[in-house]
């Protein structure tokens, strides 16, 4: 029995990684056609062998770790973060989910809002200023874009009435959330674009600034660790997307390719936008989409009681 299960937990974790792995590939061949040149096109076919190049590489590489680092932590926080990425997965409905979940929201933000301890751990770890300071950036951009996720699901479950990510696709059998719901769909979708840190909010990155913010310090194995979990997020976060707002009894041939227009979206905005300055990311969280989250959340949660007052009179 257990090595059923562990070869189970292999054939779900495995075409993630694969995905990852072909989404850097992407993500290299979309930036160099935006840049008017070819892009990876060496390693196998159309370059098609460039991912697991990048692995080898990185992997069979020596890992330096600073000698003012402590050890354990430092070592640890990469693998954390890797896991935390992958367990995200375990409740979503891509064929079927790998654990049946009713909470499977809650279970999703609580484990999201888990991977800012192993950025804050790998920062402080690494017993260097530029890491700590770039893990303190990417703290506080994480914490406060959760903030207003965490707010936009509350609007979408009192609309929806459940916790279960397979019951927002139910919901949406008429009429996906989209139409009815498109301010929620577009806060949604920039506060993932900033939950990820990518561009334009890739403030943790800032390479005039940070050198490369938390994870300057890591090389080899653990920088590919941090890596793939980076890439694991953006498309868990773009699959979300889909089955909040898009979900019309998905098929996974439609899920793949709603998926990867939203992707295409995230590959474009880091062609074309300038990164933004820490106080407009900030501005934009608490000053903007907070008030406008928070607005629709009261007006979601007056609906019910509003309609009903009007049936009793009636």
């Amino acid at each position: 029995m257990m090595y059923l299960s562990i070869v189970h937990i292999l054939l779900y974790f495995v075409p993630i990684l694969l995905a990852v792995a072909f989404l850097t590939l992407t993500e290299r061949k979309v930036i160099g056609y935006v840049q008017l040149r070819k892009g990876p096109n060496v390693v196998g076919p159309y370059g098609l062998l460039q991912p697991f190049a990048d692995a080898v590489k990185l992997f069979i590489k020596e890992p330096i770790k600073p000698s003012f680092s402590i050890t354990p932590l430092f070592l640890f926080a990469p693998m954390l973060a890797l896991g935390l990425a992958l367990l995200l997965w375990v409740p979503v409905p891509v064929t079927e989910a790998f654990i049946e979940l009713n909470y499977a929201v809650l279970f999703v933000l609580a484990i999201s809002s888990l991977s800012v301890y192993s950025i804050m751990a790998s920062g402080w770890a690494s017993n260097s200023k530029y890491a700590l300071l770039g893990a303190l950036r990417a703290v506080a951009q994480m914490v406060s874009y959760e903030v207003s996720l965490g707010l936009i699901i509350l609007s979408l479950i009192c609309l929806v009435g459940s916790f279960s990510l397979g019951q927002f696709m139910v919901a949406q059998e008429e009429s996906i959330l989209l139409f009815s719901s498109w301010p929620l769909a577009v806060m949604w979708f920039i506060s993932t674009v900033a939950e990820t840190n990518r561009s334009p909010f890739d403030l943790t990155e800032g390479e005039s600034e940070l050198v490369s913010g938390f994870n300057v310090e890591y090389s080899g194995g653990p920088f590919a660790l941090f890596f793939l979990a980076e890439y694991a997020n953006i498309l868990f976060m773009n699959i979300l997307t889909v089955i909040l707002f898009l979900s019309c009894w998905l098929s996974l041939l439609s899920l793949v390719c709603q998926s990867g227009l939203l992707i295409g979206l995230y590959l474009w905005f880091r062609a074309s936008y300038p990164r933004f300055r820490y106080d407009q990311l900030m501005h934009l969280a608490w000053k903007s989409f907070l008030p406008m989250s928070l607005g629709l959340l009261v007006l979601n949660l007056s609906l019910p009681l509003f309609f009903s007052g009007i049936a009793g009179m009636g």
